[in-house]
This record gives structure tokens, C-alpha cells and sequence, in this order.
């Protein structure tokens, strides 16, 4: 039992990175009082971040620490799971926009209704969304401008409908990026500057700074990149409504005999067991984590887990995964592409993002030019392993190489899943995560067709030799997480209404990627924090009234 209980707030919000930073900056600044959990630290940015690669590539100072949060894969129900640290997204304040590449593209009309346009797929679990992109639209415009992001409206010729602009142009290209969009025009392929979450001028008291090699898995000291650990929490705790607890674990949402959730209970850094009480408890924690504290609220209501009376909640878990080509260029010709310089992405496309019946599979996915390697740390497919070959190679994907990635629009299946190891314990003696995944055969299909693109691309930008890598089994390199509590109309086939709010408990939302249906083609972070500013207003308006009324959607 915990040893102290804490006065009921007006809200809880379990994880506090890009979704959970949107909420509750959302919610503080609607005056409601928001108690904010991370099981992580909270780290200043300006002393604690720099470009140093051994602490952030080698030394996990950002990724989450396998001895006390481990998690465990397996590809079929029949295998035995094994220790993984799969999708290691950062576990403290910032969550993953501390680390990340920063990529922001707007979804496609087509990511809301795929059940609609391709019907059933064998093997798949498709489903429309429950609204709509002009749905979406207003509050992807509002955290372009609040976060910060740069970027050319009209640049993307496929782009749907948008409000307005961005407020911070987009980053000159580095060499490799000029090679690419170089390639692209030969080829005919509408190639443009990919919205980046950082800022390029005077934004909200923020100022660009001279980009380095040491971006994508590097925390930012300068406050350019968007973070929300330097923007949106800093701003809900300037209101004086956000009592933010880092290095806190959440163990269990509470509820009561009526089925309702009463808090949470928590360990604070001393080991000491508390419960926070709340009339709202928000769950941000990422599509894992928070299908992970909802299996593991059980109780005498909810024997198999909080809002999982269907037996969906973990079940149609996606997650994206970066495949590439690797292009070789001759170093006695070519100029040095110094893969390693500048930002991570320097152009991409979003011509191939939809469906074309000649290319054998459904829907499409986001493509960039990006850096190769980081300086110390550069190991290529196919790198000879030993003695001056060795040398050589590494001497020339240094300068004379370049990538063309992909985000594989992976198709969601019931039975890639995500549940509670029978045997694992993290650090708090509580069941870890356990992932069940094997690709859909259109994941496969279309990695293929898109990889060699790719390299094709590569091949026109003049590489002497091109190196694809393929899907073979998801390894989470992405770090998105989406479906693993989807939103839907029917309680039967979904977890959450299209408020994100459980289909069984009114009191309970969840905000983060879990919430996806499917799990769209573009990276997956502006649509989330999209979503969560969505319906962090639905809550302050209920909260304000006092009742469950629904919002109408925009016409």
C-alpha cells in the first residue's frame, strides 16, 4: 500500500515528453493545477548537452538504461522472447525530442481512411481513423508555430490543404543534399527542404544556431532544436499549475469500485511508494509504455488491465522502421560529400507516398537524403573488418558517401503486439514489455520497392557502388511507437474514442502514439502532438463544464 497519499489535482499526465509536454502545457495554461510524472531525469539542456559522441552514441546518457528498463522481442507467438532494447526511446523530461532527427511532415489525407481506400488485407488489421485530416489541420498549424518549425509551404507539391506557412525557412543544404536533389531533378521527383522542428530566426525568445554533425542522438545545448524539455514545459511551469516529479515511476492507475480512475500510484527516487489522486489521468508515455501501465493496472473492474474490457489494448502495435541505400562515390573523381556534416536530413520526397497497383503493395512512405555516419562511430554494410582495407573503406564513406533513407509505412496486425513478460522484471520488480512482431508481407514489399529507388537515386547522383538494406525483422531503429491502443467508434474493435478517452473508463486518456489506427508513412511526432493539443482542449472543456459532452468535430 503506498505510504502517503497527495491531495486530488486536476490532472495527471504520465510521461512527459512530446505529447506529454503539449498536454500539459495546454492544460496549465487553461489554469487547470497538473501533477506531471517521468520515471526519468530532468536535465538542463545548456550544461548538460553537447556534441560529444562518446556520451551520447556509446555511453547511453540519453537511451534508457538496460539493466533497470529492459524490454523483450520475439517474431512469432511460438518463439522465446529475448532481452532487446527495442524502440529505446529517452525515458526522461523531453522524452524523445531530446534525441531525435527532428523530421515533422504533415500526414496525408489518405493516412486517415487506408480501411476505406484498400478494404481488407489479408493478414492486416486495417482501420480508419475516427475524423479526418481537415480534422487535424488547425493544430498541426498550431504546434508548427508554437514548437517551432522550419520549412516552404507549397514546396511539397503533394502536400494537402494547409492554413498557413511555417514561421522559420528551412536550412540550406549540405553537399550531400544538393547531390540529391541534383539526382531528383534528372529524374523528375518533386524534392524539397523536409520540415525540420528547429528554428532558423528569432522564434519565442529562441535563436538559430551553426548546425553540426552532432544532431540526430545528440541533445541540443542551444535551444534551436525543438524540444519540448526547452519549450513546452518550461512554459506550463512558468503558470505555477504544473508540479512536474521526474525520476518517478508509475506503477498502476488507480480506480475506484465504480470503474473510474481515482490517480496513480508511483515510487519516488527514495523507493517510497505514494498515490496521487486526480480527477483526469492523461497517459503519454509512447505506444509501449503506456499499453504496458494499462496491463498492468489490474483490478477487481479490470482483471486483464484499465480500458481493456475488448482484450485490444497491445494488439496492433506498429512501428515504423529505417531502411537506406548507401551510395559509394569514387574519391579520385567526385568532390567530398561529407556525409557527416551538417543536419541529419538534407532534402527528401514524398512522391512515392501513395498507392500504385504496379508496384505490388499498398500505400507508400517519406524519403531522405541524410548523413552517413558520425565521426567516430562509422561502420558501414559490408565495411571490411580488419587491417588496411579497413582503413581504406572507412576513409572514404567518411567524405565520400551518402544515404537515402525510408520510413516503412508498416501495416498494423493483431498479432504484433505488445503484453507483460512472464519473467523479465525492470529495475521496480515490475513485468517489462514484451513485443511480439513479424513484418506483414506489404511491409516487406514495399521496403523492397522503395529501397531500390533509393538506390536508383544514388546511382543517377553518380555512386560508383550502392548498398541497399532491406527489412528483415523490425528492430525498432526508428523509435515510433503507434496502435498499441487504438482509437475507434466501436468499443469492441478499439481502445479509445475519437477523444482518445478509454471506450470504458471516461476519466482516462491516452495521448500519445498508441492512439494511431494505422501508423501512416511520414514520422509520426507532429501528428501526435497535433492530436494531444486536440484533445487536451476537449479536456479543458469538459473539465470546465462538468460533464462528458462530445465536441463537435469541425465540418
Amino acid at each position: 500500500m503506498p505510504s502517503t497519499t497527495h491531495d486530488p489535482v486536476d490532472a495527471i499526465v504520465v510521461g512527459m515528453g512530446a505529447t506529454g509536454g503539449t498536454a500539459v502545457k495546454v492544460l496549465c495554461d487553461a489554469g487547470l493545477k497538473v501533477v506531471g510524472f517521468d520515471k526519468g531525469p530532468w536535465l538542463n539542456a545548456g550544461q548538460d548537452y553537447s556534441g560529444d559522441e562518446l556520451k551520447f552514441v556509446n555511453r547511453n546518457y540519453l537511451w534508457p538504461d538496460p539493466t533497470v528498463s529492459p524490454r523483450t522481442l520475439r517474431h512469432d507467438e511460438e518463439s522465446e522472447a529475448k532481452r532487446f532494447q527495442f524502440s529505446p526511446t529517452p525515458q526522461l523530461v523531453g522524452g524523445g525530442t531530446n534525441h531525435w532527427a527532428g523530421w515533422v511532415p504533415r500526414p496525408r489525407e489518405s493516412d486517415f481512411m487506408l480501411k476505406s481506400l484498400h478494404g481488407s488485407i489479408p493478414g492486416a488489421n486495417l482501420a480508419d481513423w475516427p475524423f479526418r485530416y481537415d480534422h487535424l489541420e488547425p493544430y498541426l498549424t498550431r504546434i508548427e508555430w508554437e514548437f517551432g518549425i522550419s520549412g516552404i509551404a507549397g514546396a511539397d507539391k503533394y502536400e494537402p490543404f494547409r492554413s498557413k506557412g511555417y514561421p522559420s525557412a528551412p536550412l540550406a543544404p549540405t553537399k550531400f543534399g544538393r547531390a540529391f536533389y541534383d539526382a531528383a531533378n534528372k529524374m523528375g521527383i518533386n524534392a524539397f527542404p523536409l520540415p525540420h522542428a528547429s528554428v532558423t530566426n528569432h522564434h519565442k525568445g529562441r535563436d538559430p544556431f551553426n548546425r553540426t554533425s552532432f544532431w540526430n542522438q545528440y541533445g541540443d545545448p542551444s535551444g534551436a532544436r525543438s524540444n519540448t524539455l526547452t519549450t513546452f514545459i518550461p512554459e506550463a511551469v512558468a503558470t505555477g499549475n504544473l508540479d512536474l516529479r521526474s525520476e518517478c515511476f508509475v506503477r498502476e492507475v488507480s480506480v475506484g469500485p465504480d470503474g473510474r480512475a481515482t490517480g496513480v500510484v508511483y515510487i519516488d527516487p527514495e523507493g517510497r511508494e505514494h498515490k496521487q489522486e486526480a480527477k483526469i489521468v492523461i497517459l503519454s508515455l509512447g505506444a509501449i509504455e503506456s499499453a504496458r501501465l494499462m496491463l498492468m493496472s489490474t483490478s477487481p473492474v479490470f482483471p486483464d488491465g484499465i480500458g481493456n474490457s475488448s482484450g485490444q489494448v497491445g494488439k496492433n502495435a506498429t512501428f515504423h522502421e529505417y531502411l537506406f541505400a548507401v551510395g559509394l562515390f569514387d574519391k579520385e573523381i567526385d568532390d567530398p560529400l561529407y556525409g557527416w556534416t551538417g543536419n541529419y536530413i538534407s532534402g527528401g520526397s514524398l512522391q512515392f507516398y501513395e498507392t500504385e497497383e504496379d508496384r505490388g503493395h499498398i500505400g507508400g512512405c517519406i524519403i531522405a537524403a541524410s548523413q552517413t555516419c558520425h565521426p567516430i562511430n562509422m561502420v558501414f554494410p559490408g565495411r571490411p573488418l580488419w587491417g588496411e582495407a579497413m582503413k581504406d573503406a572507412d576513409r572514404n564513406y567518411f567524405s565520400h558517401a551518402m544515404k537515402i533513407g525510408l520510413i516503412l509505412h508498416d501495416l498494423p496486425v493483431e498479432k504484433n503486439r505488445v503484453d507483460l513478460d512472464p519473467t523479465v522484471k525492470d529495475g521496480w520488480g515490475m513485468p517489462v514489455a514484451r513485443i511480439t512482431h513479424k513484418p506483414h508481407p506489404n511491409d516487406v514489399s514495399m521496403g523492397k520497392w522503395q529501397v531500390d529507388k533509393n538506390a536508383e537515386i544514388l546511382q543517377v547522383a553518380g555512386a560508383r557502388k550502392v548498398i541497399p538494406v532491406y527489412l528483415d525483422e523490425m528492430t525498432g531503429n526508428t523509435c515510433h511507437q503507434h496502435g498499441t491502443v487504438r482509437m475507434g467508434f466501436d468499443p469492441q474493435t478499439s481502445v479509445l474514442n475519437e477523444w482518445c478517452q478509454s471506450h470504458d473508463v471516461d476519466n482516462l486518456f491516452v495521448v500519445d502514439g498508441g492512439s494511431f489506427p494505422t501508423a501512416t508513412g511520414v514520422n509520426p511526432t507532429l501528428t501526435m502532438m497535433a492530436n494531444a493539443w486536440r484533445v487536451s482542449e476537449y479536456i479543458v472543456h469538459n473539465h470546465r463544464t462538468g460533464n462528458a459532452e462530445r465536441l463537435p468535430q469541425p465540418s
